[in-house]
């Protein structure tokens, strides 16, 4: 496919291109399409989230999922352009999210990129949707203010929790995973057995707020046992005090306060560690869990405590979105690094 050389620009007397990249999110229950320029600047970020259709089942349905990016994908994208005055051939490369993901919702967003790559004759950049997360912290601010290579990366979300070691934006190192339930998955179900709804991490951290009592002391897994995460023992203790317990409303307050500051535990402490041993002095938090401001609070605390600089994407960025895409894609382009139409989802 033919590059496109961006619009130009003139600073201190020298022509600068500018170039504008769409980027496509499809990967799981939030359909998003987002501009940027240079990938920093974000011009237009739109997310229609599916919240309330999958409210009733306690968790994401792929089927109406992928039905919903149907419905949403291009509207939003109509309205993006409208936001920015551009029109599709002023856009200078189509991005996408391929995988991880939900397969159905990937292809989705996968086959409008292609259409609209083939059929503009622009280029088209496959993304990975966990890099793309890593990529957030720099959206709107000044290219100087990005952590510098190597740094440090804790992903937390509903799907996945790792530490990733970012030797630059294209080459991240795995460090350490979940080995069962992600952090955001153990919120959701934590929050299923109390009763309390969907999502459950927005609806824990609530419930939680002000909590002063005496914590009940729920298990750290693997808590100085390598870089690996594992929640679903946790998440097992609490549905066990429930059994054992006939908890009213000021007790389900003390156990999600409870549960909450045990996973937040293994997360600061475990990130910090692997920070010590990978010499390590800037850390990036990142993924939809990211948004948990005691989660903010308590790494950015400890962090600093201990001289490590600490990196957080506006929370408008936790969630997935098109801008993370479009961002990254950037230096994916500079690479060389496009796809072609066999383009496919990967879940």
């Amino acid at each position: 496919m033919p590059e496109s050389g961006g619009s130009a620009s003139l600073r201190h007397g020298e022509i600068v291109r500018t170039l504008k990249i769409l980027g496509i999110e499809t990967s799981c229950d939030d359909t998003g399409v987002a501009v940027t320029i240079d990938g920093y600047q974000v011009i237009s970020n739109r997310v229609s989230s599916q919240v309330e259709i999958h409210r009733p089942y306690g968790g994401v349905v792929p089927e109406i999922a992928s039905r919903a990016h149907i419905e949403n994908l291009l509207p939003l994208l109509i309205r993006c352009l409208a936001e920015t005055d551009l029109s599709l051939p002023d856009l200078d490369a189509i991005a996408v999210t391929y995988g991880p993901g939900l397969a159905g919702c990937l292809l989705v967003g996968v086959s409008l990129a292609k259409a609209l790559a083939y059929g503009l004759g622009k280029p088209l950049i496959g993304i990975n949707h966990l890099e793309a997360h890593v990529y957030t912290p720099v959206l709107d601010r000044a290219p100087e203010e990005a952590p510098p290579f190597p740094h440090l990366s804790l992903l937390v979300s509903g799907g996945h929790t790792a530490l990733y070691r970012v030797e630059d934006w294209n080459t991240l190192t795995l460090l350490g995973r979940t080995q069962d339930d992600a952090v955001g998955e153990a919120f959701d179900k934590v929050a299923k057995a109390l009763g309390l709804g969907f999502p459950g991490g927005p609806i824990i951290q609530k419930r939680a707020e002000g909590f002063h009592g005496e914590w009940i002391e729920f298990p750290r897994p693997l808590l100085h046992q390598g870089y690996d995460f594992s929640f679903s023992g946790l998440k097992t203790a609490v549905v066990n005090y429930l059994r054992e317990h006939h908890p009213d409303e000021d007790e389900i307050t003390r156990i999600t306060a409870s549960f909450q500051r045990a996973a937040i535990d293994v997360l600061v402490k475990k990130t910090l560690r692997a920070a010590d041993e990978q010499g390590l002095h800037h850390i990036s938090l990142v993924g939809g869990v990211s948004a948990n401001e005691p989660l903010r609070r308590a790494l950015t605390a400890q962090g600093q405590a201990r001289g490590y600089q600490i990196h957080l994407p506006d929370k408008k960025y936790s969630q997935d979105n098109g801008a993370m895409v479009a961002g990254l894609a950037l230096h994916s382009l500079k690479k060389g690094r496009l796809a072609d139409l066999s383009l496919n989802a990967k879940p």
